[in-house]
């Protein structure tokens, strides 16, 4: 159990964001969405599922729901991301958020989870066309107008239920826009990119001109006649008295671009903000001159101010201060007195190439108890000069920027495939030294389980075949690969080694489960623990089992798919890989168990139950070479090899099983052992013992 709770905490620690994955079946959803309302297929494009009600004859869109971990994942303070099952109808009004899972420390050893759950249960009724606002204050004065939405927040873990309300928002955004026509179909997952590579020397005169720097100036006379005719007119006597005088002098810039944040700041505050900004992040500068600012006198650092408002394709956009003390690389360019950074993260999906929408909304009050407030606004536009922008072109694809955003880590696995394909191919030299070859796999299978599994996750599985079937069935292409880079790879490679080798490249070597089950039965072997003896006769029928566990899954896939979800769940790769073991409790137990099996019976589920690995035996009846070298002794009479093979993969008469050999070598390192290769030997000792016979002299 200690090896299990270390798996545990190894497997939270490397959780990252692109780590996250949904829970939920469609079965699932069902029993959450019961009659007269069904759920339909997911969607090929997004991570959402339909939500249909039967209407007489006919068959109404309800909505869609979609768990906010697939399409934003963003990581909470114990960096796992906060995981909401999220429902918006065809409107764009959230239906209801349910928090499915979260690991906030504040809300587990705290509060409890209750005013989580409260909070979320806010979102009910609001529209994505609103500006949400969060506020900790009970007794908040609402605004009147239908363009903004309080939420109450939570005292004591404001920053947690604002990444709530991000993760939230940004998930809801990208459905609207794929599904419901939102952003004018905009695609969420194509939108262009600030080109961090371009860079212009300009001046503060010179980024004014060219609209890098929006201007906006106010006097008190402007501002009055924004309330004329209205019961907010002649309420400020200075704004009456002092016409002439600067109300506000507003400068805007988009200071993530490089051309305007290294123009405009410091050294040493673009580098700090850079430091503040993951990939995709976007940051803008606003600073003001006058009687009135941006940042109210009660603003808390951090949160979002209701004093600007941003909109595109007219659709709100959080941007949240981000706290930064920022100097100027020229104070006396501009003149201002108030300066602050608003962060607008990447899975809000702000496109720099297209305009952005701002709007300065200006409040006042009539009345003492219960004032009435009346609000106007200014708008003005922002847009970015194309030259700073890597705009995507019209027939490339969304998924094209999550292979570039991934290129490092496509990089690294790679590397660890050109490291395996040598290796096997140099199987002589990598065996010759047992013990050198027994660290290589250690040290491989370690890449294995920590860099392919739980870092990029690249947990190949029997999903991936059923997906495939259930695809082509329907008629949908099979794009949604692509949206999955390391996938894609790691199936191009295992369809060469297929060829080339069989199955066991991929069991033996690159599946992150296999890896920690023969990890953790080399711990077993360590520990001296009894191992389980299986008789030949009963592992031959046992090793029938995968193929009835396939078959069955490949009928579902075919004829029910709903049972598809149930059946898929035989495999524990999801629950130990891709949930990093966060799971309802039989799944996570199953895992678990599997692994502590493992330890007394050598890779017991990839040998007997895995479904994954049937289809891949199957597959590898393709192969080309009988890779694996023998000796004529080998069977008759030699049984060196068959007695050490932990996977039965050699019979009786030295012949190799390929669709059950995982490619673990040591035959391999055997044969090529004068100390252990019985055959070999003898061959050196007669060698040894073989007369020299001198030529007589003539």
């Amino acid at each position: 159990m200690r090896l299990i709770r270390y798996l545990l905490l190894w497997a939270a620690v490397l959780c990252t964001a692109s780590a996250a994955a949904g829970t939920l079946s469609q079965a699932d959803l069902a029993r959450r969405f019961p009659a007269p309302l069904q759920v339909g297929q997911k969607a090929a494009d997004i991570a959402a599922w339909p939500i249909f009600k039967q209407n007489g004859t006919s068959t109404d869109l309800v909505g869609y729901a979609f768990e906010s971990i697939d399409l934003a994942p963003i990581p909470g303070f114990a960096g796992v991301p906060m995981n909401a099952l999220v429902t918006i109808d065809p409107a764009g009004t959230f239906l209801d958020v349910v928090v499915l899972s979260h690991h906030e420390p504040v809300f587990l050893d705290g509060l409890g989870e209750a005013p989580l759950f409260q909070f979320a249960s806010q979102y009910k009724g609001l529209s994505l066309k609103q500006n949400l606002h969060i506020d900790s204050k009970t007794k908040r004065e609402r605004a009147p107008d239908a363009a903004n939405a309080y939420l109450d927040g939570v005292s004591k873990a404001t920053a947690s239920v604002r990444i709530l309300n991000q993760s939230v928002l940004s998930a809801a955004l990208k459905v609207a826009r794929k599904k419901l026509g939102f952003a004018a179909g905009r695609d969420p997952d194509q939108i262009a990119r600030i080109n961090m590579d371009y860079f212009d020397k300009l001046t503060t005169s010179d980024m004014l001109a060219a609209g890098l720097i929006k201007r906006v100036r106010l006097l008190n006379r402007d501002v009055e006649r924004l309330f004329a005719g209205s019961a907010g007119a002649g309420l400020e006597p200075q704004a009456l008295n002092e016409p002439d005088e600067l109300f506000i002098d507003l400068y805007l810039a988009q200071v993530s671009v490089p051309s305007v944040g290294r123009n405009l700041l410091s050294p040493a505050s673009w580098a700090k903000l850079k430091g503040r900004l993951d990939p995709g992040d976007q940051a803008l500068l606003v600073m003001s001159g006058g009687r009135y600012s941006v940042l109210a006198d009660d603003f808390v650092r951090g949160g979002i101010t209701e004093r600007i408002g941003m909109r595109q394709d007219k659709l709100p956009i959080d941007m949240r201060d981000l706290d930064l003390d920022i100097k100027l690389a020229d104070p006396a360019a501009l003149p201002v007195s108030n300066i602050a950074v608003f962060r607008v993260i990447a899975q809000a999906g702000l496109d720099p190439a297209s305009s952005i929408d701002f709007s300065l909304p200006i409040t006042r009050k009539k009345g003492i108890v219960y004032p009435e407030r009346i609000v106007r606004a200014v708008d003005f536009q922002y847009a970015l000069p194309l030259k700073y922008i890597d705009a995507p072109t019209a027939s490339e694809k969304s998924w094209v920027g999550i292979w570039r955003a991934r290129v490092g880590e496509l990089g690294i696995l790679a590397a660890g495939l050109a490291l395996l394909a040598a290796a096997l191919t140099g199987q002589k030299r990598l065996t010759a030294d047992g013990a050198r070859f027994a660290w290589f796999r250690r040290a491989y299978l370690l890449f294995t389980v920590a860099f392919v599994g739980y870092y990029a996750q690249g947990q190949l599985s029997i999903v991936n075949v059923t997906g495939v079937i259930q695809s082509l069935l329907a008629g949908r292409s099979l794009e949604f690969f692509m949206y999955d880079p390391m996938t894609v790879v790691l199936w191009g490679f295992v369809a060469v080694s297929l060829l080339v080798w069989g199955r066991g490249t991929f069991c033996g070597w690159l599946c992150p489960f296999g890896a920690l089950q023969e990890l953790t039965g080399k711990l077993g072997q360590a520990l001296r623990l009894p191992q389980l003896k299986i008789h030949t006769r009963a592992d031959g029928r046992l090793k029938l089992v995968k193929y009835g566990l396939l078959a069955a899954i490949g009928a579902s896939a075919v004829f029910a798919p709903a049972l598809t979800d149930k059946l898929v769940e035989l495999e524990p790769f999801k629950t130990a890989v891709t949930l990093n073991f966060i799971h309802a409790w039989p799944f996570v137990a199953y895992a678990v168990g599997l692994l502590a099996l493992s330890m007394v019976s050598y890779k017991f589920f990839c040998r007997y139950l895995c479904p994954f690995g049937a289809a891949l035996a199957l597959f590898g009846y393709v192969r080309i070479f009988d890779w694996i070298v023998r000796r004529k002794q080998c069977g008759t009479p030699c049984q060196s090899c068959r007695r050490h093979c932990k996977y039965k993969a050699i019979k009786s008469d030295g012949a190799i099983s390929y669709d059950e050999c995982f490619q673990c070598m040591e035959c391999v390192v055997i044969y090529e052992s004068d100390a252990q290769c019985a055959p070999l030997m003898l061959e050196l000792k007669r060698a040894r013992t073989i007369p020299i016979v001198v030529a007589p002299n003539r």
